[in-house]
């Protein structure tokens, strides 16, 4: 969808409300129809970018945006459906940023495109969803699952009580015409246990993914993923505020026999995460640091649904989108500050190395980023 088309959308949905608002004296609408929308704007820099035949990605600054609306109307007491755009390659799903200068043509027309659309149940301490939506998963990162990459499918959160709230969800990764068993899928469910009083947070999972390409758009073979994931957060203090999270990714398939894998790859099935905070952005002028420090093997989960912000790792020299972030150990260090509650600055630095070589050379990568974010 080209930004013209963006427009036309945005005007007949502005008119449709006018109308309606012209037409409703009590305002009923104005009660059932909210709109929010987000602004990134983005300074990036890369070096030191070594690949494994040993040769150097060129160093690349960029200054880059993102732009977000979306609306959601309220049905009735219980039921609401929704939708949102986003700027953005379409056919990458981590991406939704535009390089200034780097579109089609002198100045060209940006891409935008759905990546919400959904019908929502909210009914006592239930949330039910069908379409393409936000991800129903309790998360202290992007390490595992793009913030950016919004499934289809169905999505439960249930709260059964003050500490304890389920999630689950079944999701179609790829539709090949034929019966459900043989789409390409990504199942989950996560039980997650919260005691606030104490400071402690589990929230283990378990994700199951079947006939899951082994690259996106270009795949040529297909292998399946059973991932148990155990993770905990622990409060040390709350003034200041300072937390620990660590986590473990576990695939426990079996690859010993697939024929088309590297056997380099075959029994590197795990993940590892930690993460240490200090200070919470809550009211103007807080901050807070966070350094995350990560593990990741091949095939402890799927490196094109993953976070695509540690490196420059992609499969571009294969002629597909998406970033490949695994079989890497890294750190990043973020340090937001909240210049008021609906604008933050966030810092953040990366340093990479991969974990099996694929060549004569080890793969890394070091890059820092400078985000504005603003939203409504």
């Amino acid at each position: 969808m080209e930004f013209i088309t963006m427009k036309n959308f945005l005007l007949i949905l502005f008119t449709f409300c006018a109308g309606s608002l012209w037409a409703q004296t009590d305002s009923t609408l104005v009660k059932e129809l909210k709109f929010t929308g987000d602004f990134r704007f983005r300074i990036e820099h890369d070096w030191n970018s070594r690949k494994s035949d040993g040769t150097y990605r060129t160093d690349r600054s960029r200054l880059r945006y993102r732009f977000r609306f979306g609306m959601q109307y309220q049905l009735d007491t219980y039921s609401s459906f929704g939708a949102r755009v986003r700027t953005g390659n379409l056919l990458d799903q981590q991406g939704p940023h535009v390089t200034l200068g780097a579109n089609t043509g002198e100045f060209g027309l940006v891409s935008v495109g759905f990546e919400k659309v959904y019908y929502q149940l909210d009914y006592k301490k239930i949330k039910f969803w069908i379409g393409k939506n936000t991800l129903p998963l309790t998360k202290l990162h992007e390490v595992f699952w793009n913030d950016n990459v919004f499934p289809e499918g169905a999505g439960l959160t249930a709260k059964l009580n003050e500490q304890w709230t389920l999630n689950s969800g079944h999701f179609i990764v790829r539709s090949n015409g034929g019966q459900f068993g043989t789409d390409a899928y990504f199942q989950m469910v996560q039980s997650v246990h919260d005691w606030s009083t104490s400071g402690i947070k589990v929230f283990p999972a378990l994700y199951r993914f079947e006939n899951i390409s082994n690259m996106p758009e270009k795949g040529t073979w297909n292998l399946d993923y059973l991932v148990i994931h155990l993770a905990g957060q622990f409060r040390i203090s709350k003034k200041p505020f300072c937390s620990i999270g660590l986590e473990l990714y576990e695939n426990i398939t079996d690859y010993s026999a697939h024929q088309d894998m590297l056997d380099a790859f075959k029994d590197q099935t795990r993940g590892l995460v930690s993460t240490l905070q200090v200070g919470e952005t809550k009211k103007k002028g807080d901050w807070k640091v966070i350094l995350y420090l990560a593990e990741i093997q091949k095939y402890a989960f799927v490196d094109y649904f993953a976070q695509n912000d540690w490196a420059r790792w992609d499969y571009s020299s294969l002629g597909a989108t998406g970033s490949r972030l695994t079989n890497f150990r890294g750190a990043e260090l973020r340090i937001v500050y909240l210049v008021k509650p609906n604008f933050d600055i966030n810092l953040r630095t990366y340093l990479v190395e991969d974990l099996v070589q694929t060549g004569a050379f080890q793969e890394n990568g070091s890059r820092i980023r400078l985000d504005m974010n603003i939203k409504f």
